[in-house]
C-alpha cells in the first residue's frame, strides 16, 4: 500500500520560482569527490525526524523548504525507523514530483545498506553480502518509490564478508541502473583502500564517497585518518599469509557527506551546562535516549558552551557556527543536517553566510576555546 500525504496545499514550480532563485544564490555546491556530481553544501538527512518526529505532510513541507533553499541532496537508510523513514520520504517525494514542484532529476537521493530494515533482521537480511546488498537495495527502492538512487552507501564495514564480494555487488547494482555511485560510511581507511585496490585490479567501480561523523568534538577520522583518501596515495600492505607485501593505490578525491555536524544537537547550546533535556529534543525520544549518556558529559557540555560567545561575535547562533565550521573544510562535499521545522531548514542554510568569516585567526580561536584539534603522535594516532 502506497503512503500518501494528507491535506497538503498544492504548490507549483512557477509559484516557488522567485523564492527558489533567491535561495539558490545563497546555496553553494561542490563536486562529490572526484565525480562530476554537484551536491549542495548543506543537505538533509532523515535519521531521527521521519516517523519518530514527522509524518508525511510535515516531511513534505521540510523537503519543499530544502529544495526552495537550494538543497538538492536527501539522505536516508534502510535502518532508519526500520524502513518507515524511506517510506515517508518516498511518499513525500512522490507528491512533490506529481504536483510539479520539482523533478526526480533535480535532486540527489541516497540510501544506505547494512543493518537491515526490521527490528530483528535474519542473518541474510543484514550485512554486506551480495545477497543483502541486492535484495536490500531493491526493498529500499520500493519504499522510496523510485527506480534508482543516486548514491548507495555501505552503512558500516562488514568483517564477516570479503570486501571483494561487497565491491562486486555494488558494481553490479550500478550496472543495473539502481544507483549511479556507491560509497562507504564509517569504514576504516584500510578497508576503503582495499576496496579501491580490488576495484582497480578487477576493473570495477570503486567507492567515491565516505559518510563519516564530523563535528567540532569529533575530528580525528576526517582530519587525520582519512587524509590518504583525498589524493593519490600508494602504500605497502602485508598480504594475508604475511609472506610479502603489495602496494595499493587509492584513486584520489574521495568525497565526504558528513553527518552529525551538531554532535546530536549538543552544539546548538540547547542543553546548557547542566545537560537538562528539553521536551521534543532528540535525547527525549525513547529510542535515542542512549545518546544522552554519550554526549551529555560535563567536559562536552563545557566545550559546547564555549562556542556561544564566539558565535555571537560573528552574528551567528552556536548551531550556525558549528555548521559553518564543517562547511569550511574543503574536503567536505556536503554537510548533512536534520530539521523538524521549516524554520530550521532556513537557519541551517543561513550558516553558509558565516563561512567567509572563519578566518585562520578565528579558526585558531575556536581550536583554543574547545581544545579538540587532533594531534599526531609518532605512531600516527591521537
Amino acid at each position: 500500500m502506497k503512503l500518501v500525504a494528507r491535506a497538503a496545499a498544492p504548490l507549483t514550480r512557477a509559484s516557488i520560482e522567485p523564492a527558489l532563485a533567491l535561495a539558490s544564490k545563497k546555496m553553494q555546491y561542490r563536486k562529490l569527490g572526484h565525480t562530476g556530481l554537484d551536491v549542495s553544501l548543506i543537505s538533509f538527512g532523515s535519521w531521527v525526524s521521519f516517523d519518530y518526529q514527522l509524518g508525511i505532510p510535515q516531511a513534505k513541507e521540510i523537503m519543499q523548504a530544502c529544495y526552495e533553499s537550494g538543497v538538492n541532496f536527501f539522505d536516508n537508510a534502510e535502518v532508519y525507523a526500520h524502513g518507515k523513514s524511506e517510506e515517508i520520504m518516498g511518499a513525500a517525494l512522490y507528491e512533490l514530483i506529481s504536483e510539479g514542484n520539482f523533478s526526480r532529476s533535480d535532486i540527489i537521493l541516497s540510501t544506505k545498506i547494512y543493518f537491515g530494515a526490521t527490528k530483528e533482521p535474519t542473518p541474510t537480511a543484514k550485512g554486506l553480502s551480495r545477497k543483502h546488498i541486492i535484495e536490500g537495495l531493491k526493498d529500499s527502492l520500493r519504499r522510496l518509490n523510485v527506480d534508482y538512487v543516486d548514491v548507495v552507501f555501505a552503512h558500516r564495514p562488514d568483517p564477516t564478508t570479503p570486501i571483494e564480494e561487497t565491491v562486486r555487488a555494488f558494481n553490479w547494482v550500478i550496472e543495473q541502473g539502481w544507483a549511479f555511485y556507491w560509497g562507504t560510511s564509517e569504514w576504516p581507511v584500510e578497508a576503503i583502500q582495499e576496496a579501491h585496490a580490488i576495484a582497480e585490479r578487477l576493473n570495477l567501480i570503486p567507492p567515491c564517497v565516505e559518510q563519516p561523523q564530523y563535528n567540532l568534538l569529533h575530528r580525528h577520522r576526517v582530519e587525520v585518518e582519512y587524509a590518504p583518501l583525498y589524493g593519490m596515495h600508494s602504500s605497502p600492505i602485508a598480504q594475508a599469509n604475511g609472506s610479502s607485501t603489495i602496494t595499493i593505490t587509492t584513486r584520489g578525491g574521495m568525497g565526504l557527506t558528513t553527518f552529525s555536524p551538531l554532535a546530536c544537537g549538543l552544539l546548538t547550546g540547547k542543553y546548557g551546562t547542566s545537560g537538562t533535556i528539553p521536551p521534543g529534543s532528540r535525547f527525549s525520544i525513547e529510542r535515542y535516549k542512549f545518546l544522552a549518556d554519550r554526549w551529555l558529559l560535563e567536559d562536552k557540555l563545557k566545550k559546547a558552551e564555549a562556542l556561544r560567545p564566539l558565535a555571537a561575535e560573528i552574528g551567528a547562533t552556536p548551531a550556525q557556527l558549528a555548521l559553518a565550521w564543517c562547511a569550511a573544510n574543503p574536503r567536505v562535499s556536503t554537510v548533512l543536517t536534520g530539521a523538524t521545522r521549516v524554520e530550521q531548514v532556513y537557519e541551517n542554510v543561513k550558516a553558509l553566510e558565516f563561512v567567509g568569516k572563519l578566518t585562520p585567526e578565528f579558526l585558531k580561536r575556536i581550536d583554543e576555546a574547545l581544545d579538540t584539534s587532533p594531534t599526531l603522535t609518532s605512531s600516527g594516532k591521537l
